[in-house]
């Protein structure tokens, strides 16, 4: 996972610094990812992350595979250091609850969750999905698939007679394989996708316009 992210990191442009905690598995990176500065050092340890200047990084990712060592790293690294953005992997969906500010996570990927979310996607229909997390929990990015029996549709109502309250914006539908931006007038067909920012506390706002 680190190594691929630093790739893709480096690929775009970005100075990236990659500790790995095994020192034979850190001198092949050295070899393997050529301008990375691959680090043989416990991302856990502070003596560590002082080492890798992390008083001047911009963003820190903690992506290992065990949530105890992603949680330690990103509470050091907003704690200690002072990193603006810190992003953390969740491997396990039943520890999302600790991915949050409490800890130092700025933003928490989950790889199961967006899994199962992507099988709900495909297989649920009148169902709300939460695609991901966003403002440190604050608000989520969700999608619905509309049925036909979803009110919007059986009242034939626009986006703006929907009166959807401020905690709730549709940023995109999906129509027949083509994205379209929302607008005022536009009104909603069966199988829509619909793409929408609410805050974490809105979801019955939006069953109330898009679940039958």
């Amino acid at each position: 996972m680190g190594t691929a992210i630093a790739v893709d990191l480096i690929d775009r442009h970005h100075d990236v610094t990659l500790l790995e905690h095994t020192t034979t598995t850190a001198e092949k990176l050295k070899t393997l990812l050529p301008g990375v500065n691959v680090m043989a050092a416990d991302a856990c340890e502070y003596s560590s992350l002082a080492a890798a200047d992390l008083r001047n990084v911009d963003v820190i990712i903690a992506a290992t595979g065990d949530d105890e060592d992603n949680l330690v790293i990103s509470w050091l690294a907003k704690q200690e250091f002072g990193v603006p953005r810190v992003i953390a992997r969740i491997n396990n969906s039943r520890n999302e609850w600790l991915f949050n500010d409490s800890w130092g996570v700025d933003v928490s990927v989950s790889t199961p969750s967006l899994i199962t979310s992507l099988v709900d996607e495909a297989v649920e229909v009148g169902s709300i999905i939460n695609l991901m997390d966003l403002a440190q929990g604050r608000m989520r990015l969700i999608e619905v698939t509309l049925a036909a029996s979803a009110p919007a549709i059986v009242k034939e109502q626009t986006l703006d007679e929907l009166r959807l309250p401020d905690t709730v914006r549709v940023v995109a539908v999906v129509r027949n394989d083509q994205p379209m931006v929302p607008s005022p007038t536009m009104r909603f067909s069966e199988h829509d996708h619909v793409i929408l920012i609410a805050r974490e506390d809105a979801a019955n706002e939006c069953s109330v316009a898009f679940v039958g």
